[in-house]
This record gives C-alpha cells, structure tokens and sequence, in this order.
C-alpha cells in the first residue's frame, strides 16, 4: 500500500517505522494524513512480520496539530461536516490506541494540538529534550476534544488541568513531569534510546504481548464509541460559538482575538 502523507517502512527485525511526511508542513495533520494514518494502523495491525512500531515525525517537528487549509475548511463548513472530519480524527486515534503491537513514540519535536493525541496512543514515548508542547485550541476558541480520552488516560485529570485549557507552551521536561513522555534525551541520542525501548520486545511473545496490551486497554478507563461520540459532539458544539469564529479569523487574519491581552 502505498501512501503520500506518511511512510511506513520495515527492518529486517520486524521493527515498523510510521512517519508522519509534511516535512513542508511540520507534520501538521491533514484529512488525507488521518485516512492514512487509519490504513497504515489496519495494515501494521494485520502483519504477523511486524512486532514493534515506531511512530516519528520527518524533520524537526514531530506533529505542529491540524493543517491550516483543513482548518479553514471546517471554518466554513456545516456541522455534519464537522462531526464527520471529527469522528475520522477519533478513529484514526482509536486504531493506533488498539494497534496490537507495541507502539513507540520517537518524538523528534514540537507537537502541538492533535500531536498530543498522537503521542498519547504510544505505549511508550522518547522525546528530544529540546521539543516543546502545547494544547493550543484554546487560543482559538477551541477544545481538544477528540484527543482528549488519550490524553486524560496518559496523564490523569490532576495533571492534564496544568496544561490542557491555558495553550501554554511547555518544555519536554514538564511534559515528562506530566505523564505525556516517558523520557526526554540529548537529540544525539534519541535513535538509541527508542531501541533500548523497542529491544525487549524481540524476546516477547508477539500473541502475549498483543493480549496484555489488549488486557492493559480492558482494565484502564473506558474509551467507547460512547465517550468518542461525546467527545465529537463537544467539538462540533465549540466550532459553533462566537468565541471559535473569533478565534479562528483573527489568526487567519494575523491579529489577536479580542479577548487576548
């Protein structure tokens, strides 16, 4: 299968590599991006050669959120429209959440919006100490709402109400700290920190280990096609406030939303 928004390679070892490629877009997410990506799960999930997954970005970013035309597009659009290009979102999220391998954040950089929800499906993930992260909807009069169930898996309520309604930036120690990475590292050595996490598994059962993932999954807070359709509604719901449209033209306008000070 081939694909023009990501890649998807894989060693001799078994080890798959799924990189996000806009390098010209910092790996910002598009629609065609969020259909691949829910290929690309289906096809790694179906392939008994494949025992780990790395999931990085192309470039210095590993995902900067959702692409700017996308986002015009929902600006204008109706709401069905919305809660459709939602709900692809939440599935694409949902198949990498249930990828019955283990999946390995290589976080190369910035991740911003919908880049925190990518990082929050990974079982594992290794960052460069020099990214930075942020749940920026809110400056735009948004929610993150269908990354949201990952995200408060990930880090916890407590922790998730530091960061995820202020769209501060925040640097990849505090996003240790906060639960979303499991270990930040010198960019020098990221390559060998993802495969001291990706080497135990080549001593694993494959079968075992697709069942305690699946078992860690049953055990943990739900994530149904109730709480997805929740959280696809709540998003539609912010689309259509003033707040939204306010916060959307003034940064396609390149001007500061009436409420910043």
């Amino acid at each position: 299968m081939s694909f023009d928004t990501i890649r998807v390679t894989t060693d001799e070892l078994g080890v798959a590599t799924l990189t996000l490629a806009r390098l010209h877009k910092h790996n910002a997410m598009s629609g065609q991006m969020i259909a691949e990506l829910t290929a690309a799960a289906e096809l790694l999930a179906n392939d008994d050669t494949v025992r780990a997954v790395v999931l990085t970005g192309e470039g210095d970013s590993f995902c900067a959120g959702a692409d700017l035309s996308w986002m015009r597009a929902q600006a204008s659009a109706e709401r069905d429209e919305r809660v459709a290009e939602a709900r692809k979102l939440a599935l694409a999220l949902r198949a990498l959440n249930e990828l019955p391998k283990p999946l390995i954040g290589r976080i190369n950089g910035q991740a911003f919006g919908g880049g925190l929800g990518l990082m929050s499906v990974c079982d594992v993930a290794v960052a460069v100490d020099t990214a930075r992260f942020g749940f920026t909807e809110v400056r735009l009069g948004l929610i993150p709402a269908t990354i949201s169930p990952y995200v408060l898996v990930r880090m916890g309520e407590a922790r998730a109400r530091r960061v995820f309604m202020s769209g501060r930036i925040f640097d990849a120690n505090e996003a240790r700290e906060l639960g979303l990475l499991s270990r930040t590292v010198p960019p020098a050595d990221l390559e060998a920190a993802v495969e001291a996490e990706v080497r135990p598994y080549r001593s694993a059962s494959p079968q075992a280990v697709a069942a305690a993932k699946a078992l860690a999954r049953r055990l943990g807070p739900a994530i149904d096609d109730a709480v997805i359709g929740e959280t696809i509604d709540l998003l539609a719901d912010a689309w259509e406030t003033t707040d939204a449209a306010e916060g959307i033209a003034a940064f396609f306008d390149r001007r500061r939303p009436r409420w910043q000070t």
